[in-house]
């Protein structure tokens, strides 16, 4: 660490709020699996392949088959999309 860096800290939340509303990502996830995200979501076939637009901090945004739909969404609402490693 040089003199010109300065280190500061962030309380709970504040990293994760970093982003709402202008970054999201697109997720993979089963139909197995919808209910962690979308808990009044239908019951669906099961193994089915989905994708979940989600907010930078998690918030579920839309679900749908296609990615493409996915990140269709996120452009037509303004929303940058970033890739999680």
């Amino acid at each position: 660490m040089t003199c010109d860096e300065q280190t500061f800290t962030m309380k709970p939340g504040e990293f994760q709020a970093l982003g709402t509303g202008q970054i999201a990502y697109v997720k993979p996830m089963t139909s197995d699996d919808l209910t962690t995200l979308f808990p009044q979501a239908p019951r669906m076939r099961p193994g089915l392949n989905l994708w979940v637009l989600l907010n930078a901090d998690g918030t579920p945004i839309m679900l749908s088959d296609s990615r493409e739909t996915a990140l269709a969404n996120a452009a037509e609402h303004q929303l940058h999309t970033v890739a999680l490693h």
